[in-house]
């Protein structure tokens, strides 16, 4: 996984626009009742505000934090993807929260039960959204991007 600055920042950008990009349209649907193809171009308008404030919550607090806290209940001698998964857990759980206020404040009727609600709904679309898809995804396109030779990646 990501090892310099540069690969942090690329890796950073590709999950949270990946992430971001689903729970829009996770979001939208709820709004409109449902998912049709106008959905996907509509969840489009909401991502040049929402990408980059993931982005720096993730890159700047949440990675950090999240990292402490999987580490609370796990150990470095742990299995590498176990560990993957505890922070991705952790930082769904940090992100859900904090992203549905944002939103909350910026394309909803602002209240704390409106936020509660929000990320009440986004809570379970997230966890799965990040563990089954997005996660999966992002380190793909992670490991092509930058490919390792046998001796670094042993797993690639």
């Amino acid at each position: 996984m990501p090892k310099t600055l540069l690969e942090k920042v690329v890796f950073t950008i590709v999950m949270a626009t990946i992430m971001v990009y689903g729970m829009i349209v996770y979001n939208v649907a709820l709004n409109t009742g449902g998912v049709t193809n106008a959905t996907f171009l509509m969840a489009l308008h909401e991502m040049p505000i929402m990408v980059p404030v993931a982005c720096i919550l993730e890159f700047f607090v949440v990675e950090k934090l999240a990292t402490a806290l999987a580490f609370t209940f796990m150990r470095p001698t742990d299995r590498p993807q176990f560990i993957t998964y505890a922070i991705s857990l952790m930082i769904v759980a940090i992100m859900c929260p904090v992203m549905s206020l944002v939103a909350t404040v910026l394309f909803k009727e602002p209240s704390f039960g409106m936020w509660v609600h929000t990320w009440g709904c986004n809570m379970p679309m997230a966890l799965c959204w990040q563990m089954l898809y997005c996660g999966p995804l992002s380190r793909f396109i992670f490991r092509l991007v930058f490919r390792r030779g046998k001796a670094e990646n042993p797993a690639a």
